[in-house]
């Protein structure tokens, strides 16, 4: 098997870790110390978060999503093949590296969805959209952790508290869609969500050769819509 060749590599702002761009023949991972953090291999739930949440967005043109996490790009593609001409779908990325191996290298992958003019970057935290929005948006889709019970970064916990969870309702149009990407099942979750006033919904994902925690392959949306 052809081994992974290192492309590059940069530091973690306001921490220690290295990230490292690893790729063999059209595949890409991005390493942080020794772990995988991302890759291009397996990305059918990544897809599944956008597709999920525009099926039940109200029937609005043009649209406005924010993405919560570049990663390789998927579920920005994804949602930018789902809205029209009109629309914007802003994706927040607090690695300024995860950015800039996308436009120049991980990006293909998906299809180059930076290259959209409707996706706009937004280099920071995703919560500071949700708490304080430039205008309503159609659907927040979070993917910036391995789910609300497994933070990637702890800052990111208020999201998924019942004041973060407000935070984001308030944030949405009337019948927008929080759409919510985890790893393996947070059963707290589902009962926050309708605590603040969203009716939700639980879709779980397989992908049989894409590693869990749990080895089952079996990742979980939940979608949440405002009234």
């Amino acid at each position: 098997m052809r081994p992974w060749e290192l492309v590059d590599h940069d530091g973690v702002p306001d921490d220690d870790g290295t990230l490292f761009l690893m790729s063999r023949g059209s595949e890409w991972v991005i390493h942080v110390d020794g772990k995988e953090l991302m890759g291009t291999g397996l990305h059918g739930s990544e897809v599944a978060l956008a597709d999920e949440a525009c099926d039940r967005l109200p029937r609005t043109d043009p649209a406005r999503i924010l993405v919560g996490g570049l990663g390789m790009g998927f579920t920005l593609a994804a949602a930018l093949r789902r809205v029209g001409p009109g629309s914007q779908v802003t994706v927040a990325e607090l690695l300024p590296a995860v950015v800039r191996w996308n436009r120049e290298h991980t990006g293909r992958a998906a299809g180059h969805p930076l290259r959209d003019p409707r996706a706009i970057v937004y280099g920071g935290d995703v919560g500071d959209l949700v708490h304080t929005p430039p205008a309503p948006w159609s659907a927040i889709l979070l993917d910036v952790d391995n789910g609300p019970g497994s933070l990637t970064r702890p800052t990111n916990g208020w999201l998924y508290t019942r004041a973060g969870l407000r935070a984001a309702r308030r944030a949405l149009i009337k019948g927008g869609v929080l759409g919510i990407w985890s790893a393996h099942p947070f059963p707290p979750l589902p009962g926050r969500l309708r605590s603040v006033g969203f009716s939700v919904a639980e879709v779980k994902h397989t992908e049989p050769e894409r590693p869990t925690a749990d080895g089952s392959g079996t990742h979980v949306l939940w979608m949440a819509t405002a009234p």
